[in-house]
C-alpha cells in the first residue's frame, strides 16, 4: 500500500477528490488531507458532514488575498508538510490555486503528482481565468493524467505527454452521487417552488462579473415571461459584489435568492430542476448524469462533449441569447427532451475504484 496526499482548497476539488479518499482508505492505503483554506466557510461544513477530518489546515485566506497571495500562502504552507510527510503520491483536482501550488510542491521535492480531471482546455489563457493555464501548467508537472474523456486524452496528446501515463477515467463528480441524493429530501426551496416547473440558476465566475447586469436583465426578462409556470431558484455566491448586483432580482416573486447550498443540499434541489443556467464547470457534468438540460452562461467550456453530445448548449451572457434559447427550450417540447434525453458523456460513477486500480496496481 501506498501514502497518498490529497490536496484541496475548494468545495468543488472537495466534492471530486472525496470517492477518491474513500476508495484509498477502503484498500488501506495511508491518506494525508490537507486543505488549503481557500474556501474556508464552504468546506468547513462539508467536511463534517462527510466526516473528513484534514491532517494539515493552511488557513491560507484572508479578507485582503488575491490570486498572488493564494498561490505564495499555498505553496509555503505545503513545502514543510511535504517534506515531513514524504508521501508516494500527490493528487490534486481540477484548476484551482491549491491545484497549482501542489503541482510545484511536488516537483520541487522531486514527489510524483497525480493530476484528477486532466486534460480540459478551452486554449484561452484567460477564459476562464485563472483556471486554464493552471490546469495546463498542473498538466506539465504531472507525471499520472487521470482524464475524464477521450477528448481531454486527445488533448494531452497533442501537447506530447506519453499515453502510457494516460488514463480515461471518467469524471469523479459522478460518484459523489452515491453519497448525496436522499429520497425523501426536504428543503425550503423544493416547497416553496413545488407549485411550479424550477430553473435552478448559478452565477458567479471571475470572468462574467462584468456581464452580471445582463444575466441578471435575462433572468428577470425570463421571469416575467413565465411566472404563471415556472420558479427560479438561485443559490447566489458570497461574493458581495454579485450580491449587490442580485439584488434586482429581489423584486420579482417568482425568484427566490438563497444562501449557498451545500453538496448535498445542491445535488438534491438539482435533481428537481426542469432546466439549469450556470456559469459553472462541474454543474455541466452533474446535471448531464440527472438529465436536465443545460445553458452555459459562458463563450467556451472546457467541457465540449456535453456540447458534442448535446446535454449542454453555450449561449455566453448577451440577454438577447440567454431569453431566446432558454424560450426554446421551456416552450419547444421536442427541442427539450432532445437534450434531457442525451447520454452523460462524463462517466457512470466509478471512477474512483478505476484510478485507484491504477495507482494500486
Amino acid at each position: 500500500m501506498k501514502k497518498l496526499m490529497f490536496i484541496f482548497g475548494t468545495r468543488p476539488e472537495f466534492i471530486k477528490l472525496f470517492p477518491l479518499i474513500k476508495e484509498a482508505e477502503k484498500r488501506g492505503n495511508k491518506v494525508v488531507v490537507v486543505n488549503t483554506g481557500q474556501h474556508r466557510e464552504m468546506l468547513s461544513t462539508l467536511l463534517t458532514h462527510f466526516k473528513v477530518e484534514a491532517d494539515y489546515d493552511l488557513k491560507i485566506m484572508r479578507q485582503s488575498s488575491n490570486l498572488s497571495d493564494i498561490v505564495a500562502g499555498t505553496i509555503s504552507g505545503l513545502d514543510p508538510i511535504v517534506k515531513t510527510e514524504k508521501p508516494d503520491l500527490i493528487l490534486v483536482h481540477g484548476d484551482t490555486a491549491a491545484t497549482l501550488a501542489g503541482g510545484l510542491v511536488a516537483y520541487f521535492n522531486q514527489v510524483q503528482l497525480a493530476h484528477v480531471e486532466a486534460g480540459l482546455r478551452t486554449y484561452n489563457k484567460y477564459s476562464p481565468f485563472p483556471e486554464e493555464l493552471n490546469r495546463q501548467m498542473v498538466g506539465v508537472l504531472a507525471d499520472l493524467h487521470f482524464a475524464p474523456t477521450a477528448v481531454t486524452k486527445q488533448n494531452l496528446l497533442k501537447e506530447g505527454k506519453d499515453e502510457e501515463n494516460i488514463f480515461v477515467v471518467g469524471n469523479s463528480a459522478i460518484d459523489m452521487f452515491q453519497y448525496t441524493l436522499q429520497d425523501n429530501y426536504q428543503h425550503e426551496a423544493l416547497s416553496w417552488q413545488a407549485d411550479k416547473a424550477m430553473i435552478l440558476i448559478t452565477a458567479h465566475r471571475r470572468e462574467n462579473l462584468e456581464d452580471l447586469e445582463q444575466i441578471f436583465a435575462a433572468i428577470g426578462e425570463i421571469a416575467d415571461e413565465f411566472k404563471e409556470t415556472h420558479k427560479i431558484v438561485y443559490p447566489i455566491h458570497l461574493n458581495p459584489l454579485i450580491r449587490e448586483k442580485a439584488k434586482k432580482l429581489l423584486s420579482y416573486t417568482n425568484i427566490k435568492i438563497i444562501d449557498p447550498l451545500e453538496t448535498v443540499d445542491f445535488h438534491n434541489v438539482m435533481r428537481h430542476a426542469q432546466l439549469i443556467l450556470t456559469d459553472s464547470g462541474g454543474i455541466q457534468e452533474e446535471a448531464a448524469h440527472l438529465g436536465i438540460p443545460v445553458l452555459v452562461l459562458r463563450d467556451t467550456t472546457e467541457r465540449p462533449e456535453g456540447v458534442t453530445a448535446g446535454t449542454l448548449r453555450l449561449v455566453g451572457t448577451s440577454k438577447a441569447n440567454i431569453v431566446k434559447e432558454t424560450r426554446r427550450l421551456l416552450t419547444d417540447k421536442k427541442a427539450y427532451e432532445e437534450m434531457a434525453n442525451k447520454e452523460n458523456p462524463y462517466g457512470d460513477g466509478t471512477t474512483a475504484i478505476k484510478i485507484m486500480d491504477i495507482i494500486n496496481g
